[in-house]
């Protein structure tokens, strides 16, 4: 396919350039320049008025709560997410498979829509859990990372006493790796620093919530008398997720010993959490990445985070944030995180991408096209989405 005419976000700093080629072939950008010749059965396609702009990467979501929406709104956030005693817990577990199922495929319908190409679910129930989630997306054609965990959480006084992991429960453990993307574990307040440890040595990607709310922070202290960041880097996590709460020497201890933070804000505010200081984490060094998290609580919208972060993060500091870096957080970070090669475009990088309507009532004119992207383009701005280089949503 030989797409021509069209403006771009280029390369891992989202260069703006006007109008350019590009040639995807083999699900990848081949070739990207001014003046490219389409072979002789090559499709190709005027793209003129439209603007490209890498797919969005939600880097942390909880998909399998896609039936509880709105549940317990008044709750406390333990009431109503906590892994052991929360309603989401008892939801899921009071759910049948088919109905989870038709929940979480009306979740991946509404991401594609959205412009979201990659989402990385931190996925509860076990092994039997993540079987169900893969078979929900062998029939969609979004790209997922699954990070599986554990029916297994200790009790304040097993975490006191640094109760190692059961060897009873590691054939479990290996088989629900087998079968996903790495571990996401629910937090350090669920697990003594042995248990992090043995987790530590498992070989695929590992993530963990941390310093999400004032209360699990006090906690770990309490504890522990460790913070519970410093504790959750006894995973050896290759990311780190909220830290909302974290202290100045967490963030650079973060920055030092994991790939990122991925950050939540509109989810961190719907609990009544507050929200993470970016402009501190980026300070300390900290690579940031964007998630919806929960359903359950947030809808799956990239467009809304980044426009909720910007403003408010704005409002709170009275400094002014440059949209590009926002922007960077939903796409080119992201891919970092993971060290995939997604969320850019750039010749060898997956075709993932959207196609922006340039004369939607909304963004014209576009004089700045990263602001105009972050608080101004919604899921009506999108003609098409593209995904390993075939359109799954839309038409161009």
């Amino acid at each position: 396919m030989l797409i021509k005419n069209i403006s771009v976000l280029l390369g891992k700093e989202l260069e703006f350039v006007p109008s350019i080629n590009i040639q995807i072939k083999n699900k990848t950008f081949k070739r990207i320049q001014s003046s490219i010749r389409p072979s002789s059965n090559e499709e190709s396609i005027d793209c003129e008025g439209l603007l490209l702009i890498p797919g969005f990467i939600n880097a942390h979501t909880h998909i399998g709560d896609s039936i509880g929406k709105d549940v317990t709104m008044s709750n406390s956030v333990d009431e109503k997410i906590h892994p052991v005693f929360g309603a989401k817990s008892k939801i899921l577990k009071n759910t049948s498979d088919e109905n989870l199922s038709f929940f979480m495929k009306n979740t991946c319908h509404s991401m594609i829509r959205k412009g979201i190409t990659t989402f990385v679910d931190f996925r509860e129930g076990g092994f039997d859990g993540v079987l169900l989630l893969k078979k929900v997306l062998s029939e969609l054609p979004i790209r997922s990372i699954i990070l599986g965990r554990m029916d297994f959480y200790q009790n304040t006084s097993e975490i006191k006493k640094n109760i190692s992991f059961p060897s009873s429960k590691k054939e479990e453990l290996d088989k629900i790796l087998k079968k996903c993307d790495g571990l996401g574990i629910s937090g350090a307040n669920e697990n003594s620093t042995s248990v992090l440890n043995y987790y530590s040595k498992t070989t695929k990607l590992r993530a963990i919530h941390s310093a999400e709310t004032k209360q699990s922070v006090s906690k770990s202290k309490k504890i522990t008398g460790k913070s519970e960041t410093m504790r959750a880097l006894s995973l050896k996590p290759h990311f780190l997720v909220h830290m909302t709460y974290a202290s100045k020497g967490d963030l650079f201890s973060a920055a030092k010993k994991t790939r990122g933070i991925v950050v939540c804000p509109r989810a961190n505010s719907s609990l009544a959490e507050g929200i993470p200081d970016i402009e501190f984490m980026q300070k300390a060094g900290c690579l940031l990445g964007l998630g919806t998290d929960n359903v359950m609580v947030n809808s799956p919208d990239m467009f809304r985070e980044m426009d909720y972060l910007w403003k408010v993060t704005m409002g709170i500091h009275k400094k002014r944030i440059n949209p590009k870096e926002i922007l960077k957080m939903a796409t080119v970070n992201g891919g970092k995180i993971l060290k995939k090669n997604i969320g850019v475009i750039e010749t060898g990088s997956l075709a993932d991408c959207i196609f922006l309507d340039k004369h939607a009532l909304d963004i014209e004119p576009m004089h700045d096209p990263y602001a105009a992207i972050v608080h101004r383009a919604s899921e009506s701005t999108i003609k098409a989405v593209m995904i390993g280089g075939k359109i799954v949503y839309g038409k161009i």
